[in-house]
């Protein structure tokens, strides 16, 4: 049995900032409680003659060349904008700004 507790479940709800009712702590207690316990038991399993992964295959990064291609022109990018000034995309402000 884990020490979770619904002390702790109310206080780590105020730790998140989390309003908590007592169905809530209740039933999250017992969900705390299982994972917990979960944790520990496969930590009774782990060895230290097993190394820890993150994947069950190993994992390869695949790279191609970084070679520069054909661009466009600042002409043909700006041809199809629906509003551009001053050589560049016009658009309209998103972050609480008047127009």
């Amino acid at each position: 049995m884990s020490e979770i507790t619904p002390e702790l479940v109310r206080h780590l709800g105020v730790l998140a900032r989390i309003q908590l009712n007592d169905d809530e702590v209740t039933r999250l207690t017992g969900q705390l409680d299982a994972i917990v316990d979960n944790i520990a038991k496969v930590s009774e399993v782990a060895t230290p003659d097993v190394a820890a992964t993150s994947h069950p295959i190993p994992l390869a990064n695949v790279f191609r060349p970084d070679v520069v291609g054909e661009t466009l022109t600042h002409e043909q990018v700006l041809q199809n904008a629906p509003d551009a000034a001053d050589g560049r995309f016009r658009v309209t402000a998103i972050l609480g700004e008047e127009q």
